[in-house]
């Protein structure tokens, strides 16, 4: 498996999904295969260097021609990706092809 890493990819052994996100995806009505096509094809658009416990990022890819983030860490001493968060971004939110948050 593949997963975005200090813009170069790195392979993973082990996915997990955090309870937030399972519930997240399922009111949303995000697919299970959209997340691993995010991570597995998407352009990481953000890190997040100082998250705790693992670093983080921001993946974005365009599903069946819709955006989708997916906030993902890895932990290197496992190779384990965890998934963190999965949304449709808000076009009222997000410019520049939902790249960047608009200013407030």
């Amino acid at each position: 498996m593949q997963s975005f890493r200090g813009g170069r990819i790195v392979r993973y052994t082990h996915l997990r999904y955090t309870g937030h996100v399972v519930r997240r995806m399922f009111e949303r009505r995000i697919e299970r295969e959209a997340v691993l096509e995010t991570l597995a094809k998407g352009r990481t658009i953000a890190e997040y260097p100082d998250d705790k416990p693992f670093p983080s990022r921001l993946i974005l890819a365009f599903i069946n021609g819709q955006p989708l983030h997916v906030v993902a860490a890895y932990d290197e001493s496992s190779q384990t990706c965890i998934v963190i968060s999965v949304y449709e971004p808000d076009p009222d939110l997000w410019e520049d092809k939902f790249t960047s948050r608009k200013p407030r």
